[in-house]
């Protein structure tokens, strides 16, 4: 049987982030008492909880969030698991390598390591396993179309360098994905598109993928998707 299971984090009042980002809040406008309707003003950061980073985010002559190819967050992906990784580990090209049949020229990945269950404790944002530069050039030179991620970002600690390698080549970058655990196949339909927010570095997005119960049930389906050329560029 297909399911369809949501990868996204809530976005709450005051939710936790990064200590420099904006501070979330969700604030109530106007209530059916007022004007017969509810409607909410929300104040965020681009990058707040589960989203995508475009080049914009650390190049200024990047390509911002509108001018992204969506392919990229929407096909197939492989999920590759590193829940062995203790937190502050390294995640190595020694550690990709068993991997290297599915990571190939437009191939989406997704990391699961299991962090998204320290959401949101402190730590979450500073502890977490990580992608390290090199790991990240081995990636980019491969040429993947996407890096995702159940962590709130590639490496906290050098998030310049890492950010640089894969987003000078427009390896589209996703962060805070969550419920990984959920999925039963290695490799899903992932979908995970961003608000059209024009001239600017990044956007929440709604993340979900299709998976199966068994492989040869979505196989048929990623057939599809590649036939209709949701093949990233």
């Amino acid at each position: 049987m297909l399911r369809l299971v949501d990868l996204t984090l809530d976005i709450v009042d005051r939710a936790p982030t990064f200590g420099v980002d904006p501070k979330t809040a969700v604030i109530p406008h106007l209530g059916i008492k007022d004007l017969s309707y509810n409607i909410t003003q929300l104040v965020m950061s681009t990058h707040l909880g589960t989203h995508l980073d475009a080049p914009f985010h650390f190049f200024d002559e990047g390509k911002t969030v509108e001018q992204l190819d969506i392919r990229r967050g929407f096909g197939s992906a492989w999920v590759l698991d590193f829940r062995h990784k203790p937190p502050k580990a390294e995640i190595t090209v020694a550690d990709l390598e068993p991997h290297a049949h599915k990571i190939t020229r437009g191939s989406r990945l997704i990391f699961h390591t299991g962090w998204d269950a320290q959401f949101p404790q402190p730590h979450y944002f500073s502890d977490q396993p990580y992608l390290g530069p090199a790991a990240c050039q081995w990636l980019a030179e491969r040429g993947v179309a996407t890096v995702a991620l159940d962590m709130p970002t590639i490496y906290p600690g050098d998030y310049v360098t890492v950010h640089h390698l894969l987003l000078r080549p427009e390896v589209l970058v996703i962060e805070g994905l969550t419920r990984l655990s959920e999925l039963r196949t290695e490799q899903v339909i992932l979908c995970a598109l961003p608000l059209r927010i024009r001239g600017r570095d990044g956007s929440p997005c709604r993340a979900v993928a299709i998976d199966a119960d068994a492989p040869d049930e979505l196989s048929p389906l990623i057939a599809l998707f590649d036939a209709l050329q949701f093949q990233a560029s």
